[in-house]
C-alpha cells in the first residue's frame, strides 16, 4: 500500500489551500465573465508592470504559446495592448489599456471577497503570521532551487506582504 504522512506534510496542505483558493477566486471571477487566467495575467501586469508575452508566461509557469489565445482575446477584447520593447525592437511588451483598468477594479473586489471568506475567523496577527510563514517557505524554497513566486525560472527577492501590490494580490 501506498503510505506517506499527508497529514504532516507542508506541500500537501499548501495545495489543498491554493486549489480552494483558486477554484473559489475562478468562480466568483467567472460571474463578472472573467478568466482566473485573465486576472493573472492583469495581476502580472498590475505587481511587475508592463513586459513581454515570453515574460508573462515564465511568470505564469506555461508555455508562451499556451498563453498565445489568452492574450490575443484580451487584446480582441481591449483589455491590452502591445508596444514596441524599446531595449528589444523585435519584441512587443503587453501592457493593459484604460479598458482593463476599469474591470480591474471589478477583479479586485472579488478578489477582496474571497480574502474575507478565506481568512473568516481569523485575526489581523493570525493572518500576518500566515503570511510571514509562507514568506518563509518561498524564501526556503528559493535558496534549494532558484525558483522565486514572481519567476519560474529565475531567483528573486519573496515579495514581501507590507508591498502595496501584494497587498492588492493577496488574495
Amino acid at each position: 500500500m501506498l503510505e506517506y504522512d499527508f497529514e504532516q506534510s507542508l506541500g500537501y496542505w499548501t495545495a489543498l489551500t491554493s486549489h480552494a483558493y483558486r477554484r473559489t477566486l475562478d468562480a466568483e471571477l467567472n460571474r463578472q465573465n472573467i478568466t482566473i487566467r485573465q486576472w493573472e495575467v492583469l495581476a502580472l501586469l498590475s505587481l511587475n508592470g508592463e513586459q513581454n508575452q515570453v515574460q508573462l508566461a515564465d511568470q505564469l509557469c506555461i508555455e508562451p504559446p499556451t498563453l498565445a489565445g489568452v492574450i490575443k482575446r484580451m487584446e480582441r477584447d481591449g483589455w491590452l495592448e502591445r508596444t514596441c520593447c524599446q531595449e528589444d525592437r523585435r519584441k512587443n511588451n503587453i501592457r493593459p489599456t484604460p479598458k482593463a483598468e476599469a474591470l480591474w477594479q471589478q477583479m479586485v473586489d472579488c478578489c477582496r471577497k474571497i480574502r474575507a471568506q478565506a481568512t473568516a475567523g481569523m485575526t489581523e496577527e493570525e493572518i500576518n503570521q500566515y503570511i510571514s510563514l509562507c514568506q518563509r517557505v518561498i524564501k526556503n524554497m528559493n535558496a534549494n532551487v532558484g525558483f522565486s513566486l514572481r519567476n519560474c525560472s529565475s531567483s528573486q527577492s519573496v515579495p514581501k506582504a507590507s508591498d502595496p501590490k501584494m497587498q492588492e494580490l493577496e488574495s
